[in-house]
């Protein structure tokens, strides 16, 4: 690893010195943006001539595939957890210094083309400025022979993080470059104590944030980055227990290119216990995280990213959550200011239309049935939280289903005295597993992947990648359906450190999360599996004389 790479990314304004830093960053992303305003000036077009008369002796060509150029793979990853000074006066939040034993680091990984070719890629501070090479652009793409891929990856770690990064990749052969980067921080004193941990986002214009709560003790911070050279215009939409907020600050905030507005979320939801946020831009697309914190008095109870889930559908899932033994979680429960230190389950309805939600469990040996049966109805508009208690401990994966759409994300708690240090986890809801996932991990710490397979039978495929950019021999596991595994991975992969995973899955559908936690604490965080990158698109096009 060079000396580059262990840098620290600078403490400085979010906002970029200058234009130019941000292009390499960005310049995909007007680009994608002209492409569409050209595409949609010319679907004008056709659909105004098509009210004309067409000339005698006119004729249509057949609908053809048009190549769309693959875009630069950006993952932005939000700055370290920090406190938030004082009492809400606004929405912007004030931050005060960490703790004295606040650890933080970024660790990327990027993965080559099957003929092992790395794509050029680096890491840079939001404004674009240099931070870390992690590739340098190769001078030619040699084209993958028949036979099994050969993969290699580049690799980065960056510790101390002290301000939100973005790690960037150049396409290959017209496909988008396959990276992950997951930021993590822990600390063992003060308010912030506990582990947090979450994957670098690639940029969006819709996305859902479970798991909030701005009730007494309890701190959420929205954190949205703009990567682009293009102003992007949030709007929010809060859902709570009785249903939709309506909150005037929420709509119209602007996130200037190359920084990061933090919004306090009690400025706009107050004394809410449970409150999901959907984030909505135009222009910019952003990044949104929710820096979620608990205090219990004196004792901290915690701190995790909240991170985006799937989008509102009929079925969710969600695996790695860990469930500790319901005797002692129900005792620690009993106490005041510790009744949300239980597993539960999150529901929020977009729609007018109540939900009849299903809920089912499994576990390494099987379903288990939920006390309650497993059946909610959901108000449309509204949040509601299934409890999990009851529940032998183990790890399980979470299905939910209904008629209508909705999105859901799972709740980890770990400790059971309530006089020490608590911590907790949200399992967003995840997609299906397909092939070639790639997992970044931290460099320390317990690390476990957890696979569920609802219904079925599947089989799940990971190899490790090391520091030094080798992708190792793969492992292959059969899943039988109605079962959740947990698999401990370990540090190091022969004489080197493990950075990520390279991820495949066939037969019925898997879901999968990283699960995280410290030898010894009760420190928890659970991260799902993103989705792999995409590769090259077409769009019809439809040519008429």
């Amino acid at each position: 690893m060079s000396d580059d790479q262990k840098k620290p990314v600078d403490e400085k304004p979010s906002r970029s010195s200058g234009k130019g830093s941000r292009s390499s960053n960005r310049g995909v992303v007007t680009g994608v943006l002209s492409a569409v305003v050209i595409l949609a000036a010319g679907g004008g077009a056709v659909a105004a001539t098509s009210m004309m008369p067409g000339p005698t002796g006119g004729s249509t060509m057949d609908i053809r595939q048009a190549d769309v150029p693959a875009g630069r793979a950006l993952g932005v990853c939000p700055e370290p957890a920090r406190l938030v000074n004082g009492t809400v006066v606004g929405t912007d939040a004030d931050f005060s210094p960490v703790s004295t034993t606040a650890a933080s680091a970024l660790n990327a990984v990027v993965l080559s083309n099957p003929a092992g070719t790395v794509p050029g890629s680096n890491v840079t501070s939001l404004g674009g400025d240099p931070v870390a090479e992690i590739a340098k652009a190769p001078t030619s793409t040699p084209t993958p022979t028949a036979g099994p891929p050969v993969l290699a990856a580049g690799v980065a770690s960056i510790s101390p993080v002290t301000s939100p990064a973005v790690v960037g990749a150049d396409p290959l052969g017209n496909e988008q470059a396959s990276l992950a980067a997951n930021l993590s921080y822990s600390a063992t004193d003060g308010d912030l104590r506990g582990l947090a941990s979450t994957q670098c986002q690639s940029p969006g214009n819709d996305a859902w944030l479970l798991g909030a709560t701005t009730a007494v003790g309890r701190t959420a911070v929205l954190n949205l980055s703009n990567a682009s050279e293009t102003p992007a215009t949030v709007n929010l939409d809060l859902f709570g227990e009785q249903g939709q907020i309506q909150a005037p600050g929420a709509r119209g905030l602007l996130v200037a290119p190359g920084t990061t507005r933090s919004v306090n979320l009690a400025g706009l939801a107050p004394s809410e216990s449970q409150l999901v946020v959907h984030v909505r831009s135009t222009g910019g697309p952003v990044a949104g995280t929710i820096q979620q914190s608990v205090l219990r008095g004196l004792a901290p109870g915690g701190v995790e990213y909240l991170s985006p889930g799937a989008g509102a559908s009929n079925l969710q899932v969600m695996s790695g959550v860990d469930i500790q033994d319901p005797a002692a979680t129900k005792a620690l429960t009993g106490k005041s200011g510790f009744a949300d230190a239980s597993p539960a389950l999150q529901i929020a309805v977009p729609g007018s239309t109540d939900a009849v939600v299903q809920v089912s469990l499994y576990g390494a040996n099987g379903e288990r049935k939920l006390p309650s049966g497993g059946v909610v109805t959901v108000k449309g508009g509204s949040v509601a939280t299934v409890d999990l208690e009851g529940i032998p401990a183990g790890t399980y994966t979470v299905k939910a289903s209904s008629d209508v759409a909705f999105v859901a994300s799972a709740r980890v708690t770990r400790g059971a005295k309530a006089e020490e240090a608590t911590d907790f986890a949200w399992s967003p809801s995840s997609a299906r597993l397909g092939s070639q996932h790639l997992v970044a991990v931290p460099r320390d710490g317990q690390r476990y992947l957890s696979f569920g397979v609802p219904e079925g039978r599947g089989t799940v495929t990971y190899a490790p990648v090391t520091a030094d950019g080798t992708v190792g021999k793969s492992v292959d596991v059969d899943l039988s359906g109605g079962t959740t595994s947990l698999i401990e991975l370990p540090a190091k992969s022969g004489d080197s450190l493990v950075a990520g995973y390279v991820v495949s899955a066939s037969g019925d559908p898997i879901y999968g999360a990283l699960v995280l936690g410290k030898q010894g604490r009760a420190d928890v965080s659970v991260v799902a599996i993103q989705d792999a990158a995409a590769g090259l698109e077409k769009v019809p096009v439809s040519v008429g004389h």
